[in-house]
């Protein structure tokens, strides 16, 4: 191989580094949702959104190699093309499993919210258009 391919090599590596720094990145995400705390919640969201821009940007780069056209049918490079669309099935699974969990922590904090509004006044209990619950407040009170 020459000096290339030995590029081409190291940003493949790089690219591969990436995603597992992605994927333990999602894992936190979940621990972090799972434990409502959202200051570390905060934290992994921007390091995450730092880090799919630096796994753009290394994409761009690698797209950009000269000698890319001429090895993609090589094994090696095959090889690393399967290992890094792996790491990235890897990613989307993790992704989809917070979004499972962050739409079943809206649903509990929904039900929470309509049992408080249910206990507030069950006399005013209405619904929107939207089909949520609200608490309808009729007035002050009777004035004599």
């Amino acid at each position: 191989m020459n000096s290339s391919h030995d590029l081409i090599i190291t940003v493949l590596t790089k690219q591969a580094a990436q995603l597992d720094a992605l994927l333990l990145l999602l894992k936190n995400e979940l621990s972090a949702l799972a434990e409502r705390q959202v200051e570390t919640l905060e934290q992994v969201i921007a390091e995450k959104t730092a880090l799919l821009t630096q796994i753009s940007a290394t994409d761009a780069e690698l797209a950009a190699q000269p000698q890319l056209a001429a090895v993609k049918a090589e094994a090696w490079f095959v090889e690393q093309r399967a290992l890094l669309e792996q790491k990235l099935a890897d990613c989307k699974a993790q992704t989809a499993v917070n979004q499972q969990a962050l739409e079943q922590s809206q649903l509990i904090l929904q039900r929470f919210k309509n049992e408080l509004l249910g206990a507030k006044g069950k006399s005013g209990l209405t619904y929107t258009s939207k089909g949520q619950p609200a608490v309808e407040n009729k007035g002050p009170g009777i004035k004599a």
